[in-house]
C-alpha cells in the first residue's frame, strides 16, 4: 500500500477528534449577546490533582463579570485520611471571602461561611451556584469569558495551594446578602433554565 493511503487513514480520525473538541469548546462558551447560557461544561485541562497540592480540584471556573462581584466554583476532592478546612482564598483581581447560601427569613441569602469550607476525608465538596463558593468581592478589572485567573487557597494548618480557573458566561436570577453584610443585591448564580 502506498504511504499516502496510510497517512490519509490516520489523518481523518485526528481531524474528527479535533473537530469534536472544537465543537464542544464552542458550545461551552455560549452567546456574547447576554442571552441565557447553560451551566459551563467540564474541560479535561481544568483540573488539579491532589498530588499537586492538598486537594484535587476538578472543573474550576469563574463567572465572567464586567465589574462588582463574581464567584469561583468547582469540585474539591480530598483523598486523604483527615478532614481539610479552607480558611481563606485569594486572587490578584479582587479581595475574596468564602461564602455560603442559606435560608434566612424565608429568603435565600449569601453570607460568609463561618469556620471555613470543610472537605471531609475521602470525600468531595462542591463549590456551586446556590451553595458554597469563593466570592470575589470587588473585581479591579473585567473578568471576560476565556480569561484564566489564579487562586490561592489557605488551609487551617497553614498550607496553601494554587490553582487556575477559566472564566465562563453564566446568568441567573437574584440573590441578596444577609442583613449587615453589604447592601448591594448580587446576581444569583443558579443554573440557567
Amino acid at each position: 500500500m502506498p504511504s499516502t493511503t496510510i497517512s490519509r487513514r490516520f489523518r481523518r480520525p485526528g481531524a474528527l477528534i479535533g473537530a469534536t473538541l472544537l465543537a464542544a469548546s464552542v458550545a461551552a462558551c455560549g452567546s456574547a449577546d447576554g442571552s441565557r447560557v447553560a451551566a459551563p461544561t467540564a474541560t479535561a485541562s481544568a483540573s488539579v490533582s491532589a498530588a499537586a497540592g492538598v486537594l484535587g480540584i476538578s472543573d474550576p471556573w469563574v463567572k465572567a463579570a464586567d465589574k462588582g462581584m463574581t464567584a469561583a466554583f468547582g469540585t474539591l476532592v480530598n483523598d486523604g485520611d483527615a478532614d481539610v478546612t479552607i480558611t481563606r482564598a485569594a486572587t490578584e483581581v479582587s479581595p475574596m471571602e468564602l461564602h455560603e447560601m442559606t435560608m434566612e427569613d424565608g429568603k435565600m441569602v449569601m453570607r460568609p461561611k463561618e469556620g471555613g469550607i470543610v472537605v471531609k476525608a475521602h470525600s468531595r465538596a462542591r463549590l456551586e451556584p446556590g451553595g458554597d463558593h469563593l466570592m470575589l468581592m470587588d473585581i479591579s478589572k473585567p473578568v471576560r469569558a476565556g480569561d484564566e485567573l489564579t487562586f490561592t487557597l489557605t488551609f487551617a494548618d497553614g498550607r496553601t495551594q494554587t490553582f487556575r480557573a477559566v472564566a465562563k458566561p453564566f446568568t441567573g436570577a437574584q440573590e441578596s446578602y444577609a442583613p449587615g453584610h453589604g447592601d448591594t443585591p448580587m446576581p444569583e448564580m443558579s443554573p440557567a433554565s
